[in-house]
């Protein structure tokens, strides 16, 4: 997987924006980030994940993912080793990151494919 193809995913969540947070792009719903691409550097992504799914992830898929170091990790966010990653395996995280960072009001959910 590419950069470009983990942005691809990203946008195509209902009112998904790009932005930048500390020299990395990110991804915003409702202006709450549920993704960051080239953390550590541009191999990789980041998805805001609850930490009971990250522990699925990281178990089911060990090669593509991996908790973010320190008190972020903790909290759920993890990191997806873009070589490593399935197009089908991320659009399914990043759905569940999506999901929740996204207002409960929108009723919109992200269609899995």
């Amino acid at each position: 997987m590419k950069p470009d193809d983990f942005r691809r995913i990203a946008l195509s969540m209902p009112e998904a924006s790009e932005s930048a947070h500390m020299g990395h792009p990110d991804f915003r719903v409702a202006g709450k980030i549920f993704a960051t691409l080239g953390y550590p550097d541009d191999h990789f992504g980041v998805v805001m994940l609850p930490p009971e799914e990250q522990e699925k992830f990281v178990q089911t898929h060990p090669a593509a993912f991996a908790p973010v170091k320190g008190a972020w990790g903790r909290s759920g966010n993890t990191q997806v080793a873009l070589a490593e990653v399935d197009a089908s395996t991320l659009r399914t995280a990043m759905t569940t990151a999506y999901r929740k960072k996204a207002p409960a009001r929108s009723g919109k959910t992200p269609k899995q494919r």
